[in-house]
């Protein structure tokens, strides 16, 4: 059978299921299949051809369930999508068919006031929870810079780690995910629930092993965190300073660096850059004295603006993680930008490509907390030059001690660590034997086809 017969076989078989609200409009199919892989232009040729054949966005788990069970009677892949924050085509259809949103499963099914622990549906907006949560005086431990956008399902899914990452980590820590719901891709599918032993292997791995349609997390207590800006003359004065807030006994929920030509480029609401280097971070109230005693230290400008407003427009928290890449290229195009833990001692590694790479590398630095410890990530902007220059400062950064996390590739395993993760290819063979989900994402998937 053709993948045209199978898709007909398969919009007769799902007609009469009004909750599936089937659609194959051009323009949605269009947009349905892209998200923001366009900040890399390694990934944009590689994708830009790819569609969805059809698009769904069931409003129930019954219907869910329908459309597991009729993609996999067909053969026809599924690929399920959030908001399409995602910046490695993680929702992208590689091989056509149905994609799947998730936005009509957007309930919050249950909130626990004493352990502030909450099961939400994968479409609903991390702001809208967030706001739900605040007014039980909780809220969520992560979020990315699009957390105004993205889905709760797709930022577990397709993410790792963001604003807040400097409290509590990364996404697959443990003491995040707490358990999941999910429908296989079966012929006889139905929603099973998993631990959260069992959903690790669902965690960041872009929907290549089962459908999400309910998660169990973690929240924390809400803080009104204060937005507060660090200005320093000199940027080993600015490391130091970011790295001293870190270390302190102050609560953060986010601390940024940016270097002056990167605070340059930022929209007009950020600031004036002044030709400062600037450090961007959410702190506690009780800690805004300890920040300005830091600053004063190192000689620094502190600028305390008040308690964060989501109802005043951006802040920032749209200044931070990959909103600044986003700024940057609405300012000029011609960059990208890569992701990697630096080495320790920071400086010494990042001066060197600095005199290696000269201006077509710009530092954008991040606080996290990995292991217990904290740590500097970068989120460098990258001149684009080509792939094979791209390649070497790729190269060249490993060289000098940092763990690069390439945004560059469209696999789970090869944006990671580079290694297979067995228990994620366990659970595409209990959830999805024929290989239907998201395929190509997956590359212990592919590696084990091949050697079967």
């Amino acid at each position: 059978m053709t993948r045209a017969d199978a898709l007909l076989a398969l919009r007769h078989d799902l007609a009469n299921i009004s909750e599936l609200d089937l659609q194959d409009d051009p323009g949605q199919l269009l947009r349905c299949s892209r998200d923001a892989y366009d900040y890399s232009p390694v990934l944009s040729p590689k994708l830009a051809g790819a569609r969805a054949q059809l698009v769904s966005r069931p409003q129930s788990v019954a219907a869910v369930e329908q459309l597991a069970a009729a993609c996999t009677k067909h053969g026809v892949p599924l690929t399920v999508r959030g908001a399409g924050t995602g910046n490695y085509g993680q929702c992208v259809p590689l091989e056509g068919g149905v994609v799947m949103l998730t936005t009509g499963l957007q309930r919050i099914r249950k909130f626990d006031p004493v352990t502030g622990i909450v099961t939400v549906e994968p479409g609903c907006q991390m702001s809208q929870l967030d706001q739900e949560l605040r007014r039980h005086h909780r809220e969520l431990r992560l979020l990315p810079s699009t957390w105004r956008s993205a889905t709760v399902g797709g930022f577990v899914a397709g993410g790792s780690g963001g604003i807040g990452s400097i409290r509590w980590g990364f996404l697959r820590d443990p003491g995040h995910l707490l358990g999941l719901e999910v429908v296989p891709m079966t012929t006889d599918a139905h929603c099973h629930q998993l631990n959260e032993v069992e959903a690790e292997a669902l965690n960041h791995s872009y929907g290549t092993n089962g459908i999400i349609t309910a998660l169990t997390l973690s929240t924390a207590p809400a803080v009104n965190w204060h937005q507060v800006c660090i200005d320093c003359m000199d940027w080993a004065d600015a490391v130091a300073v970011l790295l001293a807030c870190g270390r302190s006994a102050v609560s953060l929920q986010l601390a940024t660096a940016l270097e002056a030509s990167v605070l340059e480029r930022l929209p007009g609401w950020s600031g004036p850059a002044k030709g400062h280097h600037r450090l961007l971070l959410l702190v506690a109230p009780d800690g805004i004295a300890s920040l300005k005693r830091l600053a004063a230290h190192a000689g620094a400008d502190l600028q305390d603006l008040g308690p964060e407003d989501f109802n005043a427009g951006n802040g920032l928290r749209e200044l931070s993680w990959n909103h600044t890449t986003l700024h940057m290229r609405a300012s000029e195009p011609g960059w990208t930008y890569l992701q990697m833990l630096l080495p320790q001692p920071e400086l010494p590694a990042m001066q060197a490509l600095r005199d290696h790479w000269g201006d077509d590398l710009l530092w954008h630095l991040e606080l996290v907390k990995q292991q217990g410890s904290v740590r500097v990530a970068a989120l460098p902007l990258v001149r684009w030059r080509g792939a094979a220059l791209l390649e070497q400062l790729m190269d060249d950064c490993r060289a000098h001690g940092a763990v690069v996390f390439n945004p560059h590739v469209i696999t789970v395993e090869d944006g990671g660590l580079g290694v297979v993760d067995g228990d994620q290819v366990s659970a595409k063979q209990r959830f999805d034997p024929d290989g239907l989900m998201n395929p190509g994402k997956l590359r212990g998937w592919l590696e084990r086809a091949q050697n079967s």
